[in-house]
C-alpha cells in the first residue's frame, strides 16, 4: 500500500461517502449502491479502486460480497500525519 494510491481514493467525493456509509458496519455492493444516483457498474469501479488501495476489504458471503472499513491504512496516514506534526 502506498499513500498515492491512498490519496487518490480519497480524492473523489463518491469514495469518500461510500467510506462514510460503511463507517456503520459492513455493507453489500447493493446495499451501497442503493445511495446512490448512478449504476451498479460505476460505483463496483469504485469500489475496486478503494480495494486496490487498502482502504476497504470484501468478503464473499453466499452470492454477496459485504465490504468493510480496513481502519489499518487510516491508522498508517494518521500516524503519519502525526509524526509530520512532531506529534509522535
Amino acid at each position: 500500500m502506498a499513500f498515492g494510491d491512498t490519496f487518490k481514493a480519497l480524492s473523489d467525493p463518491t469514495r469518500r461517502e461510500i467510506l462514510n456509509l460503511l463507517k456503520d458496519g459492513p455493507l453489500s455492493a447493493g446495499e451501497i449502491v442503493s445511495h446512490f444516483p448512478m449504476t451498479g457498474a460505476t460505483i463496483s469501479h469504485h469500489l475496486s479502486i478503494l480495494q486496490q488501495a487498502g482502504i476497504i476489504d470484501g468478503e464473499k458471503k453466499g452470492k454477496y460480497i459485504y465490504y468493510t472499513l480496513n481502519t489499518t491504512v487510516m491508522d498508517d496516514i494518521l500516524r503519519w500525519i502525526l509524526e509530520l506534526k512532531g506529534e509522535n
